[in-house]
């Protein structure tokens, strides 16, 4: 009997050491949750933010990241040689028009040309006339080609816009440079942007992890709708990286597509970049896009950019 009572004992003060710590473990993990609601950490991420690391404020990073902007307005600084293929698809993903060029660009006393080195085209990808024959191909010269002589360029973000740009410009920069912020003036679309605010924060889960990305070691951060809510909203994904050293982004993989009766777009960008000096500049850009707008005729497209010889 007396040997029962001992093992009684026993087995009680194991239960209660037992609870303590599972109790112990549970209120450790309802305090992160509590702290860090609607977002998922990896093991790494659990140490970090047990080490210190404020999750509050990289939220805050990943809303107001200038970098990612200020590096594609860093390319118009430097001379570099650039690869450029675009292919316009039919209904059956057959190549109906393509282009595919060398082009550089020079810099001189703050003043940028671009050369044309090699150009290729096939099917209907210019007019009779040479004019540019698909929307696609305008928005890509727009952003990425030079042309004349161009002087007084700088990367500075958050100044006043420059003279002569449009509302439009405006809403394609926020659209491409700050996916998951708000844009005015897009009916239906504009406020679906909005991923980090009410009431399109809860259709989303988070994501923040830590992983090694080309020797470089970063915070990787990822938002994608809840399965309830994939028909609902725009933002089909939205993965960076940021470098861990200075939270500079130098990766963005991001997938949108939304659906009205007067348009409808469904488009895959993969962004890469890189230090030139002090500074992160672009260096490869891919492109998927299916899109139609109420009297236009439907486009699909892909490209892809590479800057190489930066000066």
């Amino acid at each position: 009997m007396k040997n029962y009572k001992l093992k009684l004992q026993h087995l009680y003060v194991i239960y209660l050491i037992c609870h303590l710590f599972f109790s112990i473990q549970s209120n450790a993990q309802t305090n992160l949750d509590k702290v860090y609601q609607g977002i998922t950490f990896d093991d790494v991420m659990i140490k970090e933010v047990r080490k210190g690391f404020d999750v509050n404020l990289f939220i805050e990073r990943v809303k107001n990241d200038t970098t990612f902007y200020k590096a594609f307005k860093t390319l118009r600084l430097h001379s570099f040689t650039m690869y450029n293929d675009i292919e316009m698809v039919d209904e059956n993903d057959d190549i109906k028009a393509s282009y595919n060029s060398i082009t550089q660009q020079v810099v001189q006393q703050n003043c940028r040309k671009m050369l044309v080195e090699k150009e290729k085209t096939t099917g209907d990808y210019y007019t009779k006339k040479k004019a540019l024959n698909y929307h696609t191909a305008k928005l890509y010269e727009h952003l990425f080609f030079t042309k004349g002589t161009v002087c007084g360029a700088d990367n500075i973000v958050g100044k006043n816009k420059q003279r002569g740009t449009t509302k439009y410009e405006e809403q394609l920069r926020l659209l491409i440079f700050n996916p998951g912020k708000r844009i005015s003036g897009i009916p239906g679309l504009g406020d679906n942007m909005a991923i980090f605010e009410e009431p399109f924060r809860k259709k989303y889960d988070f994501k923040l992890s830590k992983q090694d990305y080309f020797g470089d070691s970063c915070y990787v951060f990822t938002a994608a709708p809840k399965k309830e809510h994939v028909d609902e909203v725009v933002i089909n994904e939205l993965k960076t990286w940021f470098r861990a050293k200075d939270f500079s982004i130098i990766a963005r993989d991001y997938s949108l597509s939304y659906k009205t009766f007067f348009y409808d777009f469904d488009v895959v960008m993969k962004v890469k970049l890189k230090n030139m000096g002090e500074s992160l500049v672009p260096y490869d850009i891919q492109y998927k896009g299916n899109w139609h707008v109420f009297t236009k005729n439907r486009e699909k497209a892909s490209f892809t950019s590479i800057f190489t010889d930066f000066e």
